[in-house]
């Protein structure tokens, strides 16, 4: 009955790690996306948004006339684990109109 405990146990906290990092994520993501709308440079706009979310953060940045898009994806691996497990990539996107 332990071993099957300290599974769950495991399980809920890998689980919580992930909705912290897509937390994170969106955060960044509207920081950024106000940052690039307000003409900052794409450097400040990725310093900005791995600042929030981890180093190796993927930043896309999308910009037209109208909108600036900010797409941000998180590899993420549970740091209690020793076994090789997949990382779970979390993605999160936020568009606003850029300013002129």
């Amino acid at each position: 009955m332990l071993p099957a405990l300290v599974v769950v146990l495991a399980a809920a906290l890998w689980a919580i790690q992930l909705v912290a990092v897509q937390l994170e994520c969106a955060d960044a993501a509207r920081t950024a996306a106000r940052a690039a709308a307000r003409g900052e440079p794409l450097s400040r706009v990725r310093e900005l948004a791995q600042a929030a979310t981890s180093p190796n953060a993927r930043v896309d940045i999308t910009t037209d006339e109208s909108t600036t898009k900010i797409e941000i994806s998180v590899e993420v691996t549970p740091s209690w684990s020793s076994l090789t497990l997949p990382p779970v990539t979390i993605t999160s996107s936020a568009t606003t109109p850029t300013e002129h």
